[in-house]
């Protein structure tokens, strides 16, 4: 509680407010700390002055409350030592704490109203700014401040939490507030993906974990929130992060955090409708990512990233498998178009996973070939007239229908299908120069050394079960069918019956 009061000590950690110095006021037990919140914003319609010394000071306790709060890596990992949840925390957000309201106003606002980019280039190698590190310290207590573990109230267990945090954050309402929250988070998302002719002429921040753990707390704990972020296309400005991120982490071992939180936003925004609509919105490559270049829709750009986190990924994510399905199984029904690109990466996925051995080799691998199913039933059903490209990469691909209507049920031949990949590792025939990345893409950086091994059973990747799959035949196959062609007019006498100069289309009966 003395850490809270100094917070709010005039001259020391907030400006003076009006005529009245420190010397005025006898005990800050007696002072209204409403009146020094930190920033304008949710709460606070004034703009206190600021002064770099204190930031530093606020900065300074603010560290020493998180070290506070982080008692759990101090104690033993048994569960005898983490019961009655963390004190501290429960102290600190509990109505003993006075300052708690203007604590957390001052906390959000000055998280939220932080802008990096200066009105000069490169004015951050000249001035010092004192208010970054402030930012990712409160943005760090806020996060440990709203653990949804907190215990609850014993008298009213399904009441409102005890923790005052919490509470204020469900309690937010207005318009406004909503605004001035989504407009901040955004512009701290896309910060250091902000592409400009003068290079490394505006400051990064590097706190986005954080970030997207703040953003995943206001949209579990305050709905109307979570609503006024979908009903604009606002939201892409949230997700276009999200997935860079989630496809250069894709292969770190020791960010696998960062792709379930990743995860799970979109999991949570793709049970609304208007998530599918807004994902209609065209594209612009305004961010280079290591994947291959298209022209479509955001619904693309998620397609194309979760084929490449399930493809090149590391085993440690294979439990995200349903999720990032049941993503798409929830949007699939609001994609009015989809690019040749998307259509065949998602073809390739349920030719991928419909593979008898993989389907054999675990008992739960069959979901996610539901899921795909129910996906590709929803586009087809509601959006078929737009989707012409993945119908006729499904008409191109039949035959992996063809074989999962067809799979053996016998036990032996299932016996067969499950050891097929201990006996003999599957190699993938390229059949089709690899996908051109986006220009200025950099490739997912592999684990570094000494971060945590794959724990999980190993499967060969799924690039290696199945060819490349391609919208059009390849030069080397149009080779073997003109070829086999050939050979067979010889045979039986009959010339080829393809005019000079024409492709031949794969399919079509010559005679």
């Amino acid at each position: 509680i003395a850490i809270c009061d100094l917070l709010f000590c005039p001259e020391f950690t907030v400006s003076s407010a009006g005529n009245r110095s420190r010397d005025e006021v006898d005990e800050l037990i007696n002072l209204d700390s409403c009146e020094y919140i930190w920033e304008k914003g949710v709460g606070f319609a004034q703009t206190p002055s600021q002064t770099p010394q204190h930031h530093h000071n606020r900065v300074e306790l603010l560290r020493l409350i998180l070290t506070c709060c982080s008692e759990s890596i101090y104690l033993p990992p048994t569960n005898e030592a983490h019961i009655g949840g963390n004190k501290w925390v429960h102290l600190f957000t509990s109505p003993e704490n006075r300052h708690a309201l203007p604590l957390f106003t001052s906390l959000i606002n000055t998280v939220c109203g932080y802008d990096p980019a200066g009105v000069l280039p490169y004015n951050h190698l000249i001035w010092a700014d004192s208010k970054e590190n402030l930012v990712e310290m409160a943005l760090q207590v806020l996060v440990v401040t709203l653990d949804q573990d907190l215990p609850m109230d014993g008298d009213n267990p399904d009441g409102p939490p005890d923790n005052l945090f919490l509470n204020y954050l469900s309690r937010i309402h207005r318009e406004e507030d909503f605004q001035f929250m989504l407009s901040g988070i955004t512009r701290l998302l896309m910060n250091p993906l902000v592409q400009t002719y003068l290079p490394g002429s505006q400051r990064k921040v590097h706190f986005h974990q954080e970030l997207l753990i703040f953003f995943w707390k206001l949209c579990e704990h305050n709905r109307k929130f979570m609503f006024h972020v979908l009903k604009s296309s606002d939201v892409l400005e949230i997700i276009v992060p999200i997935l860079h991120h989630l496809n250069d982490a894709r292969a770190d071992h020791s960010r696998v955090g960062l792709m379930h939180i990743g995860v799970f936003i979109l999991l949570l925004l793709s049970g609304e409708r208007n998530f599918g609509v807004r994902l209609n919105k065209p594209y612009t490559a305004t961010v280079p990512m290591d994947i291959p270049v298209f022209s479509g829709s955001h619904a693309d750009l998620l397609i194309i990233v979760f084929h490449k986190i399930i493809t090149t990924g590391h085993q440690r994510l294979q439990p995200l498998f349903d999720c990032l399905l049941t993503i798409l199984c929830n949007i699939s029904p609001y994609l009015k178009s989809m690019s040749m690109t998307a259509a065949c990466k998602l073809i390739h996925l349920v030719e991928a996973f419909s593979t008898p051995w993989f389907l054999m080799s675990n008992q739960t691998n069959h979901n996610l070939v539901f899921f795909l199913l129910e996906m590709l039933n929803n586009i087809i059903q509601y959006q078929f007239d737009g989707n012409y490209n993945l119908v006729y990469t499904m008409i191109r691909k039949r035959t992996v229908f063809h074989q999962l209507a067809n799979l053996p049920t016998d036990c032996s031949t299932m016996q067969k299908n499950a050891s097929k990949k201990s006996k003999k590792p599957l190699t993938r025939k390229s059949s089709q120069i690899e996908d051109e990345s986006m220009e200025g893409s950099q490739p997912a950086r592999p684990a570094e050394p000494g971060t945590l091994k794959a724990s999980l059973m190993k499967l060969p990747r799924i690039e290696n079960l199945t060819e490349d799959v391609s919208a059009h035949p390849s030069k080397k196959l149009m080779d073997q069918l003109t070829q086999s062609l050939a050979s067979n007019s010889l045979e039986s006498g009959k010339p080829i019956a393809a005019v000079a100069g024409s492709p031949v289309q794969p399919g079509a009966d010559i005679g």
